[in-house]
């Protein structure tokens, strides 16, 4: 039978195809060099973010005899409306006693200082942005008060970078005035925002690789998850659409509680297995197995399915956190005195919460009415704001809550406004915004450096008013109380002259992260292990090694003596006794000479 041209062509088309689809199910490898598939971002272990330690929070600076709790009856209604978006956050309890309610009531302290404010619950920060750029598009227009979009936002401070380089690329096409700035802070998370996933992530931190999280994704609760890799050296798949069993993998939550309730639901997806940013032609059906979340998103998983333990929280990175106020520049320097009137109102909510009980429970009604979560009451948000220890669904005991509020004594020591005192506000948005641009250079290129969107001369006037009224506590440590829980362990290759503790030219970009590092992570304690190469003699090098370890802690001491007050820092000498690198190599050698920091809790 006489073959024609059309069959001949699909003859030739059958048989590449056959030739395709057998190369491809049985030398993939091949396929691969002969037709490279699409590369997509390789997973890399995060950048150091070894945090600071924040102070404890400092008391009330008033006596509860000195205030009333507020009424329940709408107040100030005659005064322009302010609106405040925000998530349901228990760090802002000081913030929700301040207002009375949704809207400012009667006898409030906001009401006191002449502020309307309304609070509206937005749990997407993306409508938060656009909330932002519709006030903003509004008030340039000529409107001084504009009736749509939000005045402020509240967001968490790691990831203010991500948020501010979002919202503000599209305000400064507006004019530099408009962008929007960071003015305060209302508390911080202590322990509710977490990482949570299988005990045995917990317990041996490389059991989570190739595991599946859930979480919202670039933002704060993302951000502890990445600094735990960090410290344990493991690495974070940026891709959220493949997996890399070797690295954790990222299933994208639309906010903080979908990112548990999709663990509830044993959420899977049939994904793209990648290696080494390239697809290997396998596919592979995964499943939800841990997530980053906040109250009230931990207490969910804890309740619907359990099975899931605090792997890492803000009790352990305490200072990484911060409730962070965020207004329209140009709105906020024209209304002034609105701007500390609502400040002042909400630092002294703070006061009234640390110091008395019942405003205590006044402040926990008032958020169960403001957030409007279901089966939450006024016992729910203030069992969780004090943190607590339940046993949930599997029978696994399980942390879940714990917050604090910040006073103007806090605020001064959060951005660095005490003498002697770092920005810790400023460590934790360079070191997380430093994290996303390493992650998603694409989507996050670069973020606003922190001197054009922080504005602290709000609460440096309110400071300047309180004059010799404010009690600012400093953080103290127990010096011989031994580190108990390793929060990160980490080398530090900082340079030396030879055979001496004196830091080489180069020593000090590396001391400046490490500073930043430390600032950022919270209430540990600090260990300074010195080690050096095998020459010399073991006596020498014994002390040599002790001479580099006290030479940090010094240097540390003197640029934040506030933050790293007596007994944070412990010095530990081991001289060439314990080598990680042949010493028979100068490479080997180099890799000697180094200062180990451990960070960690001194609790049982």
């Amino acid at each position: 039978m006489k073959i024609t041209p059309l069959g001949k062509l699909v003859i030739a088309v059958a048989f590449l195809v056959a030739a395709f689809f057998s190369v491809k199910r049985f030398a993939p490898d091949l396929l691969e060099k002969i037709i490279p598939s699409k590369k997509t971002r390789a997973s890399v272990v995060p950048q150091r973010a070894d945090l600071p330690t924040a102070p404890n929070s400092p008391g009330s600076t008033v006596p509860a005899a000195n205030f009333s709790l507020p009424g329940t009856a709408p107040g100030c209604t005659g005064l322009p409306e302010v609106r405040f978006y925000h998530w349901a956050w228990n760090a802002q309890m000081g913030m929700m006693l301040a207002n009375g309610g949704p809207q400012s009531t009667q006898g409030s302290l906001m009401c006191g200082n002449n502020v309307n404010l309304r609070f509206v619950r937005e749990d997407d920060a993306g409508k938060m942005q656009e909330a932002l750029i519709a006030f903003a598009t509004e008030l340039s227009r000529g409107n001084s008060n504009p009736t749509t979009g939000a005045h402020y936002v509240a967001i968490m401070g790691d990831g203010a970078a991500t948020f501010l380089k979002g919202v503000n690329d599209t305000l400064e096409k507006l004019g530099p005035d408009y962008i929007a700035k960071v003015v305060g802070s209302g508390g911080y998370s202590r322990g509710e925002d977490k990482f949570m996933g299988p005990p045995a992530w917990k317990q041996n931190p490389q059991a989570s690789r190739g595991g599946m999280v859930s979480g919202y994704l670039r933002d704060g609760d993302w951000n502890i998850a990445q600094k735990w890799l960090a410290d344990n050296g493991l690495c974070n798949n940026p891709d959220e659409t493949t997996y890399d069993p070797n690295c954790l993998n990222w299933v994208a939550a639309n906010d903080y509680i979908d990112a548990s309730e999709k663990y509830v639901a044993n959420y899977c997806e049939s994904r793209a297995v990648v290696a080494n940013g390239r697809r290997t032609g396998e596919k592979r059906q995964v499943c939800v197995q841990g997530v980053v979340t906040w109250t009230p998103g931990d207490v969910i998983v804890a309740q619907k399915r359990g099975g899931l333990v605090s792997i890492v929280s803000t009790r352990e990175y305490s200072s990484q956190m911060p409730n962070t106020i965020i207004g329209i520049d140009r709105w906020m320097k024209q209304n002034r005195p609105a701007v500390e009137g609502m400040l002042k109102a909400f630092f002294d909510g703070a006061d009234q919460v640390k110091a008395s009980s019942a405003a205590m429970r006044r402040a926990s009604e008032i958020s169960a009415q403001v957030y409007n979560e279901s089966g939450a009451d006024a016992g729910y948000w203030e069992k969780y704001f004090r943190g607590t220890i339940e046993r949930d669904r599997q029978g696994l005991d399980v942390e879940l809550g714990g917050s604090s509020v910040n006073n103007l004594a806090d605020n001064l020591l959060l951005y660095g406004l005490v003498p002697g005192s770092s920005n810790l506000f400023a460590a934790t948005y360079k070191v997380f915004g430093d994290i996303v641009v390493a992650q998603y250079p694409d989507l996050v290129p670069n973020y606003p450096p922190v001197n054009q969107i922080l504005d602290t001369s709000y609460v440096q006037t309110l400071a300047s008013r309180a004059g010799s009224q404010i009690a600012v506590a400093r953080p103290t440590f127990e010096g011989s109380a031994p580190i108990r829980n390793v929060v990160s362990r980490r080398s530090w290759h900082i340079n030396f002259a030879s055979g001496q503790a004196a830091f080489t030219a180069d020593a000090q970009r590396d001391l400046e992260q490490l500073l930043r590092d430390l600032l950022v992570a919270g209430s540990t304690a600090v260990e300074v292990h010195g080690h050096t190469d095998g020459q010399g003699t073991r006596d020498g090098n014994m002390a040599l090694s002790e001479s580099r370890a006290f030479a940090v802690k010094q240097w540390l001491e003197a640029r934040a003596p506030v933050n790293f007050p007596a007994g944070r820092i412990r010095v530990f000498a081991h001289g060439q006794e314990n080598p990680i690198a042949p010493n028979s190599t100068p490479e080997g050698r180099a890799e000697n000479r180094r200062v180990e920091i451990v960070l960690g809790t001194t609790g049982g």
